[in-house]
């Protein structure tokens, strides 16, 4: 959802465009690490159109007032593959929802399997 809120994509709601703008308002945003090797993995496919160069276009988006960047640690590497209950094999997707739970973040998502996962009490998510 964050490339979808800086690409303005119109696919975005406006509850959840209003929610990321409070949340960067409040120095509150965060994105994984792994959500940044997903978007150049898009970019490099040709998946999603940035504008300008990828590392230009990146060093911006992670630049913007009140985002932070959740950074890959151990403890992450562990919950990914530790996760309660049954849950899929995509490591990226396995990778983001265990740093939302370490960092005891919510997650937005219209992945309906994390959606599916989260209302089963694992972690907070937010449909996108």
């Amino acid at each position: 959802m964050w490339i979808w809120f800086l690409l303005a994509n119109p696919e975005l709601a406006v509850r959840p465009r209003n929610l990321i703008n409070r949340a960067a308002a409040a120095g509150k945003l965060r994105i994984s690490v792994i959500s940044l090797w997903e978007t150049a993995l898009l970019a490099s496919g040709g998946r999603v159109v940035l504008g300008q160069p990828l590392a230009q276009w990146m060093m911006a988006a992670i630049s913007a007032p009140g985002l932070s960047v959740e950074p890959l640690v151990p403890q992450v590497d562990v919950e990914a593959y530790s996760l309660p209950d049954a849950f899929h094999r995509d490591a990226a997707a396995r990778l983001i929802v265990a740093t939302a739970r370490v960092v005891n973040a919510t997650l937005m998502t219209r992945d309906q399997r994390i959606l599916d996962y989260a209302s089963h009490g694992h972690l907070t998510a937010i449909a996108a």
